[in-house]
């Protein structure tokens, strides 16, 4: 793999653990800021609009500048939102500051996904892909334990510091090691209108379907895992972190064998994936009970799941081949909408008071719902089976 994908997955380190070493650190945020639990929460969903808003908008606005150029912009906001969060006096800048962090992230994965798959090959631009998502895996495997051990050591304040320089080393790596041109020169990016026409494939809003589905799936089971990992399954509330982490393995390795299954067939990938999932999600709910066995269903859960993120991708890429920027940007916010879907699904059932499992129900019922989606698209008029879907050069 070329060495600027490295730069990228650095990129895609630092942006993962922002939007995710919170969770570990709201009981301190809010203790600091002598705001509710509730409130603190707000830096969460707060974050995940603002992702969804800046992945169309910035997108759109970044489509006529050079991507080497767009991408360190916006490393430079990535690095600003984390600043202004490690400095922020009160809980309204602190929201600001995820705000300004969280605009970046979109479209930095949605650009980013295309300059990956231009670094290299046809045959390997999937695995391309899944390597810069790998950082933002990674930084669940490794970043948010030890962000949030660090936060709690030396204050909150300290591992926004410590997010602000990887933001700092992320951006020295895009600007040396990343092409100035990535298989298409400056005159010859598409202009808006173009983009914009992309859309009227309905097969880029089948894939867009799909993320929502796919991946709100499994994140609808996995909002709520710690309750089922401590009410049902009876682990103590000190074993949760490491189960995570043990997710997070999960989500690795799915994701870079997802990417090298892509490269071969992205329609069969996905079938195959999805369908694994809603039985994995079926199955972690029956098992739950089992100790044993829902540590093997929680690492399922991560591989499965994560394993359809660059198919996704790639798929809503190939089908918007002639602009596939803002298209996939926008597949992008629809992994952020996937993910409130699946958040607010499963709050219903347990509001419901149909148990801690119940989630888990939910989220196969979704993705049952994505892949019935898949079946229907690739039977519409240009969603013929493919062992490929072509990406731009």
């Amino acid at each position: 793999m070329p060495v600027a994908l490295l730069a990228l997955a650095i990129g895609g380190f630092g942006i993962g653990l922002t939007e995710f070493v919170i969770m570990g650190l709201l009981p301190e945020v809010s203790t600091d800021f002598a705001v509710s639990e509730t409130t603190a929460g707000y830096l969460i969903s707060g974050y995940a609009l603002s992702v969804a808003i800046g992945a169309i908008a910035l997108t759109l606005a970044l489509t006529r500048v050079p991507r080497k150029r767009a991408l360190l912009g916006l490393m430079v906001l990535f690095i600003l939102g984390n600043l202004i969060s490690a400095m922020s006096p009160d809980y309204a800048t602190m929201m600001v500051g995820r705000i300004v962090a969280a605009l970046c992230h979109g479209a930095f994965f949605g650009i980013g996904a295309v300059v990956a798959a231009q670094l290299v090959a046809p045959e390997r631009k999937a695995s391309a892909i899944a390597f810069m998502f790998g950082g933002l895996t990674l930084a669940n495997v490794l970043g948010v334990p030890l962000g949030t051990l660090l936060g709690q050591a030396a204050g909150w304040r300290s591992t926004f510091w410590a997010i602000t320089v990887i933001g700092i080393i992320a951006f020295i790596g895009i600007a040396l090691l990343v092409p100035a041109h990535t298989g298409r020169g400056e005159a010859a990016a598409p202009a808006v209108r173009t983009e914009l026409a992309a859309f009227a494939n309905p097969q880029v809003w089948f894939s867009i379907a799909l993320t929502v589905l796919g991946y709100g799936g499994m994140f609808g089971g996995f909002t709520y895992i710690a309750f089922t990992l401590t009410e049902v399954s009876g682990f103590s509330a000190g074993a949760v972190p490491l189960l995570l982490v043990l997710f997070g393995v999960g989500l690795f390795f799915g994701n870079i064998v997802g990417g090298r299954a892509a490269d071969r067939d992205v329609v069969r990938t996905l079938g195959v994936l999805l369908a694994a999932l809603t039985l994995v999600l079926a199955a972690f709910a029956l098992v739950a009970t089992s100790q044993v066995l829902t540590v093997v269903a929680l690492v399922l859960m991560g591989a499965v799941g994560f394993g359809t993120v660059p198919a996704l991708q790639m798929r809503v890429m190939g089908y918007a081949d002639q602009a596939p920027t803002l298209a996939s940007g926008a597949n992008i916010a629809a992994f952020n909408l996937g993910n409130a879907l699946g958040a607010w699904i499963g709050g219903i059932t347990l509001a419901a008071g149909l148990g801690y499992t119940s989630p888990l129900w939910a989220g196969a019922g979704v993705t049952a719902l994505g892949l019935l989606v898949l079946l229907v698209a690739v039977r519409a008029p240009g969603g013929e089976r493919r062992t490929s879907v072509p990406v731009p050069a």
